[in-house]
């Protein structure tokens, strides 16, 4: 059986994984800076592109090869650039892919610093973005202007889980001539698989389940070779790169995904409908739950509903950041992606330097609360949000 045959369960463990000499079975980590050629022709050779091999360890690296083809084959892509960060996968995507005087759209509900990245930032290179309802077909057709080169989407979104079609976006931007860039870090390709549904171009934060215990930073940019060497290119010589170390971990991660985004969405699933029977909560956002507008295609794009849960506490912020400081157990920080369950308030933290206009309009309220459901015993999950059963 070749590879293209293995299931997706198996890809996580087997795929990208390449021995040296000495036989190894877990993959090799690759620590150094630089590699030594065997004369000048050969160097020569390489750095023209005449031969294949490793030249410096800013854009070619034998552990974070095997992480990207790893990746690539779980994602269901021809090629794969990593980074340093989730954040330095999506600068490097929009640097390699658009210029200055190019107009992108994107779904106002997005990670607080992906805003901040598209209304600040690019905006400051000559890059202009159009923010729109993520679920609102006929925006993102009014938005499209003649210079727009991509269309960029997080679903579910963060942190209302909020759901694209991915597919009805796809042909919107192919029929305008733009790529579709999702940002698929909330359900991993062990969840969804946004290439095989019409996107271009596939980012992630590997810090979050990719990696799937807190320990390190990375990022990766996924698509067709052809669309993704300008983005490689930029990567090459601006250097956002991830670390042979942070490789392997998320080589290790990857080996689990399944297992981990399984066990993930069994426990957020179980919270969340807790969490809509408990009085101090006046609504919760889950794509899982039939009460979350999107569940239908949530269930069609989605294997399940993935693991962050998002809740509305009566009382706004005072009664949000009560619940949170009550807790003895769920770890109070902004990341996601951990075995350990994380809880945040969003307007604060993630969306903090956001506009309060801007958060009103992605519907990031005072009162709003996320949890990322980690994989404690459920009713360990439940017993930390107690307050939230109280009446006094």
């Amino acid at each position: 059986m070749s590879q293209h045959e293995w299931h997706a369960e198996t890809l996580s463990v087997r795929a990208g994984s390449e021995q040296t000499e000495f036989g190894e079975n877990s993959e090799a980590m690759f620590l150094t800076s630089s590699f030594v050629f065997e004369s000048a022709a050969h160097a020569a050779a390489r750095f023209g592109g005449k031969e294949p091999g490793n030249i410096y360890s800013r854009f070619t690296n034998p552990t974070v090869t095997m992480f990207q083809n790893k990746l690539a084959a779980l994602e269901g892509a021809e090629f794969c650039v990593a980074t340093s960060s989730g954040m330095s996968a999506i600068l490097a995507c929009v640097m390699g892919l658009c210029s200055a005087g190019d107009h992108v759209v994107a779904s106002r509900s997005l990670f607080g610093t992906s805003v901040q990245l598209f209304s600040n930032i690019l905006k400051r290179w000559g890059l202009e973005t159009t923010f729109v309802s993520l679920s609102d077909a006929d925006a993102w057709k009014s938005a499209v202007q003649p210079n727009t080169k991509l269309f960029f989407v997080e679903t579910p979104s963060n942190p209302l889980t909020e759901v694209a079609d991915i597919a009805s976006l796809a042909e919107i931007a192919h029929q305008a001539g733009a790529l579709l860039v999702v940002d698929n870090c909330f359900c991993t390709p062990a969840i969804q698989k946004p290439l095989a549904l019409g996107a271009d171009v596939v980012v992630h934060s590997a810090t979050k389940y990719i990696d799937g215990q807190g320990r390190c930073l990375g990022g990766a940019v996924l698509g067709r070779k052809d669309v993704l060497e300008p983005v490689y290119g930029f990567l090459r010589t601006a250097g956002p790169t991830m670390s042979a170390f942070n490789a392997w971990v998320f080589l290790k991660g990857l080996e689990t995904l399944h297992v981990r985004m399984e066990a993930h969405a069994r426990n957020a699933l179980a919270l969340a409908q807790w969490l809509e029977q408990q009085p101090r909560v006046e609504r919760v956002y889950y794509p899982g739950l039939p009460s979350h507008p999107q569940h239908e295609l949530a269930s069609r794009q989605q294997k399940s509903g993935g693991a962050i849960v998002s809740f509305d506490v009566k009382g706004g912020q005072p009664a949000a950041w009560h619940l949170i400081d009550s807790t003895r157990m769920i770890s109070i920080t902004a990341n996601l992606g951990d075995a350990k369950s994380t809880i945040t308030h969003p307007a604060t933290t993630t969306h903090g330097r956001v506009s309060a206009e801007a958060r009103a309009a992605a519907g990031v309220g005072d009162g709003l609360v996320r949890v990322a459901v980690g994989l404690e015993h459920i009713e360990d999950l439940k017993a930390d949000l107690a307050w939230l059963a109280t009446t006094d």
